[in-house]
């Protein structure tokens, strides 16, 4: 291409052709080649003998929104089953900057300091505009992502925090059959998720804060009823008082609620994560409630109650998919769309007619 600037008019000033634009990949570089999915009864024998790579694969099956990877996922689920079970699921809380990551860290290396293997699952809140997630809870948990008898995996929220709830439960059957018999499952910490995360879990903790404001804020009815135990964090050098305070008032906060239904009343705590204070005394917390709910029964009750609600949920999502997945719904849909955007026809009219249309023709 001739450059305007080399014309006889713009003495002194010329304009190289420059060279030819190298190619973006390396000519020399070998195509990776993916490596085949093992069979589920592969995965299974490697998992069962506590395999982290291949417990990882299987996770990511779970995750997977590929269709094809469905029915291998929930095979290899359904083997693991009857190795589930047979550990202590623990559910942690708290309002982001509370200290969730730093306290798991300090938490989990007291208890793999009296043997077993740990399990922390963190649920990492996805960008509504781009989808994606930092996932970085690992880089927050410096001790515990480095020991060997740790596995640590964040999962993106992506927009649905019920369905990562489902498939969060689906990965604690693995961890369990891999061998883990301490399960830490780490909240968003944006409300609607610990709802989904205390269906899943035996205990559940809630870390707060003392001195940030309105101490009111910390005192929501909601998040405090599903709370097993509170603990306030960053109880240190000038905030011991703060946290001291906020002690009392989360105490007599609890007085008023109604009994929960393991009889168990929900003790608080105070406690410093980053100088690793009083984790002993919140550990101990933890093991007398379940010796209590395992004397009482309510600790299978509470198991099987939510074997029957993930159940359920189950249904309720495959109806829905099933309902939007459908291609002739979908065309439907976008029709009764533009009516209602029109102004020609009401909302409710319009999902009676397609949910009509969905019934009439699934029989």
């Amino acid at each position: 291409m001739e450059h305007p600037e080399n014309d006889a008019q713009y003495t002194g000033l010329t304009v190289n052709s420059g060279v030819a634009q190298p190619p973006s990949v390396n000519p020399y570089l070998r195509k990776l080649k993916r490596k085949p999915i093992p069979t589920p009864g592969e995965m299974v024998e490697q998992i069962l003998k506590g395999d982290v790579t291949m417990l990882s694969r299987a996770v990511t099956l779970v995750e997977s929104i590929n269709p094809d990877h469905e029915p291998i996922a929930q095979e290899v689920i359904e083997k693991c089953l009857p190795y589930s079970g047979n550990s202590r699921r623990i559910g942690i809380t708290g309002v982001p900057g509370a200290g969730k990551s730093t306290s798991i860290d300090v938490f989990g290396l007291h208890v793999l300091k009296d043997g077993g293997k740990l399990a922390v699952l963190a649920i990492d809140p996805s960008s509504e505009r781009t989808k994606g997630s930092i996932l970085g809870d690992k880089t927050r948990m410096e001790k515990l992502s480095v020991h060997p008898n740790a596995f640590i995996r964040p999962s993106p929220s992506a927009g649905s925090l019920g369905g990562v709830a489902r498939k969060t439960r689906e990965t604690i059957v693995l961890c369990e059959a891999a061998g883990y018999n301490n399960i830490f499952v780490e909240t968003v910490g944006v409300g609607q998720s610990e709802t989904a995360v205390h269906s899943m879990v035996d205990f559940f903790l809630l870390i707060q804060l003392a001195g940030t404001g309105d101490e009111l804020q910390g005192i929501k009815r909601g998040i405090m009823e599903m709370a097993d135990g509170i603990v306030i964090n960053k109880c240190d050098g000038d905030n011991i008082d703060r946290a001291k305070l906020a002690q009392a008032q989360f105490k007599s906060a609890l007085r008023l609620f109604p009994p929960t239904a393991s009889g168990w009343q929900p003790e608080v705590l105070t406690y410093s994560g980053y100088y690793e204070l009083g984790i002993a005394e919140v550990w101990e917390m933890i093991d007398r409630y379940f010796a209590f709910v395992k004397e009482n029964g309510y600790f299978d009750k509470k198991r099987h109650e939510q074997a029957r609600y993930w159940m359920y949920e189950t249904i309720d999502t495959r109806l829905r998919n099933n309902f939007y997945n459908n291609p002739d719904v979908a065309d439907l849909l976008g029709d009764l769309e533009k009516q209602v955007l029109g102004n020609r026809l009401s909302s409710f009219i319009a999902a009676g007619k397609v949910l009509d249309f969905y019934y009439n023709n699934s029989k």
